[in-house]
C-alpha cells in the first residue's frame, strides 16, 4: 500500500522534472526557489521564473503541509469531527510573453485525514489568447491518451467536469479550451485501488512537460502586434477573474493558512480591463471568444 511519503516524494520529483524541462525550453530564465514553512507543519518549495525568452512569468510549486483541521476547513470539507490533515501536491501556471503561446495550468494533489479518509485530485487546462482549433484538438488528444490507459470513461467524464469547473458564470464563457478536472478520487468513489488511482495521477503529471513544450515550439516564433499584445492583457484579465472569484484551490489555500505569495503565483505579471470591450465581427479575437463554450467536442471538430 502506498503511503503519503511515497506520494510526497513523487510530487517533489515531478516539480524538479518540470522545472528542468521548462528551463531548457525557455533557454534563458531560471527558476528562483523560495522555501517556506507552514504555520501548522510542513511547507513547500515555490519556484518562479520571470522575463525569459518565452515565459514572462511561470511558477511550479510543491507543497506538503499538515496540521489540525481548523473550523474553516471543517466547513469547506463538510466534516464535523476533529482530525489532523495532510495535503501535498504540485501546482503550475505558465504565462508566456508571446500572445500566440497559450497559458497552461496543471495541478495534481493528494489529501488525507487522520480518520483514514483520503482522496486525489487535479487537472490540466489550456487557455489560448488566440484560439487555434488544431492545437486545441491535439491537446485534448494527448489528454485522452493519458486517460484511456486507466479508465475508458475518464476522458469524457473529466473533460465535462473541466468545462463546468473552468467557467466564468458572470461572463458566460469558459476560461479556455478546457482539459480535464477530477477531484475526490478514492477507493470509495472508484472501482480502483489507491495505487491504481495514484498511477493515473502520475501519468497526468508526467504528461505536462511534453505537452506544453510542444505547444511552445509551435508558437514561439510567431510575430505579434501591439494590438495582439493588448488582447493578451485583456484575456489575462479573465484569467485573474476566475482565479480570484471562482477557483476553489485559491480559496482552500487561503482558508488553510497557506502562503499567500505561493497561492497567488498563478496571477499574470500584467493584466488589463477595458469597459464593455467587444471585438470586431470576423476578427481572430471574436473567433476566440466564440470558442470559449462548454461542451465543444475538440476531438471531432467539423
Amino acid at each position: 500500500m502506498i503511503d503519503r511519503k511515497e506520494i510526497e516524494g513523487f510530487f517533489k520529483g515531478l516539480q524538479d522534472t518540470i522545472c528542468s524541462a521548462m528551463e531548457i525550453a525557455d533557454g534563458k530564465a531560471k527558476f528562483q526557489e523560495d522555501i517556506w514553512e507552514h504555520t501548522t507543519g510542513g511547507g513547500g518549495r515555490t519556484r518562479l521564473m520571470q522575463n525569459g525568452n518565452i515565459i514572462e512569468k511561470g511558477g511550479v510549486n510543491f507543497s506538503a503541509v499538515e496540521g489540525k483541521v481548523s473550523e474553516d476547513m471543517k466547513k469547506t470539507l463538510k466534516i464535523d469531527q476533529d482530525a489532523d490533515f495532510f495535503a501535498t501536491g504540485v501546482s503550475i501556471v505558465q504565462h508566456p510573453e508571446n500572445p500566440h503561446v497559450p497559458i497552461i495550468h496543471m495541478n495534481v494533489r493528494y489529501f488525507e485525514l487522520s480518520n483514514g479518509t483520503y482522496w486525489f485530485g487535479g487537472g490540466i487546462d489550456l487557455t489560448p489568447h488566440y484560439l487555434d482549433k488544431k492545437q486545441a484538438q491535439w491537446f485534448h488528444e494527448q489528454l485522452k491518451k493519458a486517460c484511456d490507459t486507466h479508465g475508458i470513461s475518464f476522458y469524457a467524464d473529466y473533460k465535462e467536469r473541466a468545462d463546468n469547473y473552468f467557467f466564468l458564470p458572470h461572463r458566460d464563457e469558459t476560461r479556455g479550451v478546457g482539459g480535464i478536472f477530477f477531484d475526490h478520487l478514492s477507493e470509495k468513489s472508484m472501482l480502483l485501488s489507491k495505487s491504481q488511482i495514484f498511477d493515473f495521477v502520475k501519468e497526468i503529471g508526467e504528461a505536462f512537460a511534453p505537452i506544453y513544450t510542444h505547444l511552445l515550439e509551435l508558437n514561439v516564433a510567431k510575430t505579434y502586434s501591439k494590438e495582439e499584445k493588448a488582447w493578451q492583457y485583456l484575456r489575462r484579465g479573465r484569467y485573474v477573474e476566475f482565479n480570484l472569484v471562482w477557483d476553489r484551490g485559491t480559496k482552500f489555500g487561503l482558508v488553510t493558512g497557506g502562503r499567500t505569495e505561493s497561492i497567488l503565483m498563478s496571477l499574470p505579471p500584467q493584466a488589463n480591463w477595458a469597459y464593455d470591450h467587444k471585438p470586431e465581427i470576423g476578427s481572430s479575437e471574436k473567433e476566440t471568444l466564440e470558442g470559449l463554450k462548454k461542451g465543444i467536442d475538440w476531438l471531432n471538430l467539423a
